[in-house]
Parts: C-alpha cells; structure tokens; sequence
C-alpha cells in the first residue's frame, strides 16, 4: 500500500562525438519507460569541475539530490556511479540537446531518453502545507513502550486555549512512515493535524518504530507489533494534562486502518476510530484487487493481467500454507511468457532471476506473512465505537466497492449502530483530487488532501465529541 525509492545505480552515457567537456553542464531530464500511465521522471545535474560533480532526482518519488559517487567523461562518454541506488544507464547523444538510451537497475532495463533542461525537476508546489507561526501549542514528544523495549518520538499539536481537548491519534499505512506520513513530495499528516487542531481537536502523530526519531527494528515489525506502538501513543495522551482522556480515538490509513480496530478491540479507552482507506478484506485478497487495479490502469493486456493474477494467487496460496518454494513459482510463471510479454509486466530480458529473487524476499518477510492471513473482519465484528469510514472512488490501492461492503457488513455483525461509510468521489489512495487514481499520480498533483475529506473528518469528530 505505500511506495518506497530506487535501490543502488549506475549510470553510463555513451556519446557518438566529441564534445566539450563545459557541454556536458547543467540538468538532463527523461522519462523511464515503467509500467504505468506516465513513466518515472529522472533528472540528472551535471556540474563541471575536475572531475565532474551529479545529483539525481526522482521527484515522483520524492527523492531529490541523491549523490551521484562518481562521474567519468572521457570524449564522448560519461558514467556515473550511485551506490546508493544500484542501476546501470547507456545512451549515445544524438545532438547537443539529447541523450538516447537505457537505463538498468537491479537487473532490469527500461528506456530512457534525456533531454537538456532548464527547469529543474522541483516537486509542484504543496499549497496546504502549513507554514508557522501556529496557532495552536506544538510539543515535541518521546514516550516509551515498555513491551518493546522502545522510545517513541512524534510532535502533539493542541488547541492553545480551554481544554482537556478531544484528540486523535493518526496511525499510518504501510513501510516505513514518518510522523508527517512523508511520501511523494506530499506530508498528508502534517496537513490533516493542522486542519483538526485548528477545529479544535488536538493531534498525536508518530514516527514509526525505526524511523525518524523512533527506536526499534521496522524490518521485523507486523501490523500487531505496529498495534503495541499506537496503545504506547494512548498510555502517553491519556496522562496529558491537556487530553479529555474520554475523547481519544485513533485515525488510521491504509495498513492504518487495518491497526485501529485492533486496539480499540483491546483497549476500551478509545473513544472512536476513523477508516482512511482502511482495508475491508484479507490481505491475500486486498492485495489481489489491488494488483489488478493497477495493472488494468497502467494498459497492461488483460491476458497479462490474468496470468500475473494467478502468479498471485499461487504465491499468496503457498505462503499461507508456510510453503518456501517460490522459485519454482515463479519460474513457471516466467517460462509462461515470451520476452515482449515479461516487459510489459516490468520484467525485461536478462532481469529474470534478480525480479525472482526480489519476489521471494518480499513475500518472506514477516510484515508479509502476517499480512496476508490478517482479515480486518475479524476485528471490525467486535468494534462497538463510533466509525467513519472514507474511501475514494478511484482509489486503486483499497478500491471502495468491495472494501465498504465489507466493513460494513462486519459492523453490522457487531450491532455497531454508530456507522457513517462514504466513497468520496473522484479521489485517490491519498484523498487527492485524481484523473486516473493510478500511484504515478500521486507527487505531480498538487493537492496533499482534498478539502472534502478534510471537512468530512473534522465535521464527524466535532459533531460526536466537540472541537
């Protein structure tokens, strides 16, 4: 349900006649030919000097200025090495203005042309970040949990005056998240903490365990491990002088909204919990949906996405069943295949056994494992708190259709009568205004939040515990 950057690379431009060595200077922006409706923008940034300096952006995944080790330029040729990220680039320049070629990474290899730019590759503008002064008080907060063994860091925003205040504490979805939910350019914490403290709710945001200024192993945590953080983050508010302890609830998105339930089903302190996208459906069958979705949004052939369909299934089926045996998956899956094929699945020549590898090791991982067997269902028909549920109409990550029905129906096996279930339309996983809801959407929208979600958040909470 989340993004992470590029891995370690390795850059190669092979020229077909002498230039300049000052020609070489400035920013060169192209497009990798991935899967997806719009490609992956890459900038480089060539300063001279002796030798030559670079920087690489990916401002779609919100990586920008990563550190190129080594550049070489010799004639007609230059290479650049990043052991950060691990790829491998060859292109010839067909003038003084462009650079044809492709770009290989973790053994995969992709088209990629470069063009001289004069316009960077800064992210668009984030209209609704807040910028201080605040109005409201900010504390900086380290708290313990004591099961774990960890420290806890994150930023406690509330109203300046009267209180104890209602409050909420926003749970994030999956892979490694700071307390602002930092993805794609887009800090969506930052801004819905500002919107509710200003309504008058205070907010409690947290770095993951492992990340940022939070202790612990995030490679080793499942979503229960995630769940102990969240009741450390409650133990904390409820001994804040400035917390109505009888109005705390949790906001959960994605993997966020899977956790919430799981502690307001053990911890009768909460008080409320809020769905953003929270899932409906085991994760063996969330994932499936979710797969196809993108697949299909991408234009991938629906025989392509029937056959990588099934691979899922098979692999979802033999780790559910404590199987180790995914190569012999895989490779089945892969000889099914021919080379044009295997492409448009982001699978190109001669990267078969580094994507296998790459499969294997993801499905291995205890985060994996215990998320596919977890059903939401399970918690959602023992919620007897008031829900909100939010899901957006393009949202292909949770797609709402089959997800609401289901929460709805788990709360309804609950006897849950304090249900409000929305499908806001034409937002994304985000609650960004979309087109396509496609994730190569997510950085080049400048919205953070639509402001429909936003009001709809704040206008359930205000209505049932005040602002």
């Amino acid at each position: 349900m989340k993004k992470q950057w590029m891995g370690w690379m390795v850059l190669v431009l092979l020229l077909p006649a002498p230039l300049q060595a000052q020609e070489w200077a400035g920013s060169w922006r192209g497009v990798l030919d991935v899967p997806g409706p719009t490609g992956l923008t890459l900038v480089v940034h060539l300063e001279a000097g002796d030798p030559y300096t670079a920087t690489l952006d990916s401002p779609a995944q919100g990586a920008m200025g990563i550190p190129v080790q080594e550049v070489e330029i010799e004639g007609d040729r230059i290479t650049l090495r990043l052991p950060g990220i691990g790829a491998h680039y060859e292109g010839v320049r067909v003038g003084p203005d462009r650079i044809e070629g492709a770009w290989t990474q973790g053994g995969a290899t992709f088209s990629l042309d470069l063009e001289r730019t004069e316009e960077g590759s800064a992210l668009p503008p984030r209209p609704q970040e807040p910028i201080p002064p605040f109005p409201y008080q900010v504390e900086e907060v380290v708290f313990p949990n004591e099961g774990a063994g960890i420290r806890l860091a994150g930023t406690l925003t509330h109203p300046t005056d009267g209180g104890p205040f209602a409050a909420a504490i926003l749970i994030t979805g999956s892979g490694p998240q700071d307390r602002d939910e930092a993805l794609m350019g887009h800090r969506p914490f930052l801004v819905l903490a500002d919107h509710l403290t200003r309504a008058g709710i205070a907010v409690l945001r947290v770095d993951d365990r492992g990340v940022a200024e939070s202790e612990g192993d995030f490679a080793s945590a499942t979503s229960r491990d995630f769940a102990t953080d969240v009741e450390a983050a409650l133990d904390f508010l409820l001994d804040h002088p400035a917390i109505d302890p009888t109005r705390i609830g949790l906001i959960g998105h994605s993997e966020g909204g899977l956790i919430a339930p799981m502690v307001a089903n053990a911890r009768d302190e909460v008080a409320y919990i809020v769905l953003l996208a929270g899932p409906g459906l085991a994760g063996h069958e969330l994932l499936g949906l979710q797969g196809r979705a993108i697949l299909e949004a991408g234009g991938v052939p629906p025989e392509l996405v029937e056959i990588s369909a099934r691979l899922q299934r098979e692999l979802f089926d033999h780790a559910l069943a404590d199987g180790e045996d995914f190569d012999t998956i895989l490779g089945n899956f892969l000889a099914e295949m021919d080379a044009d094929e295997r492409a448009l699945l982001g699978i190109p020549a001669g990267s078969e056994e580094a994507w296998k590898a790459a499969q294997a090791s993801a499905i291995r991982t205890p985060w994996m494992r215990e998320f596919l067997r977890h059903d939401p269902r399970d918690d959602l028909e023992r919620v007897q708190v008031p829900v909100l549920a939010l899901i957006g109409s393009l949202d292909l990550q949770v797609p709402p259709a089959e997800h609401l029905a289901e929460i709805e129906a788990a709360l309804a096996r609950a006897g849950n009568e304090e249900v409000t279930l929305m499908e806001l339309p034409g937002l994304n996983h985000l609650f960004q205004t979309a087109t396509t809801g496609h994730p190569s959407e997510y950085a080049s929208i400048e919205e953070t939040l639509a402001p429909e979600a936003l009001d709809a958040i704040s206008s359930w909470l205000i209505e049932r515990f005040g602002g």
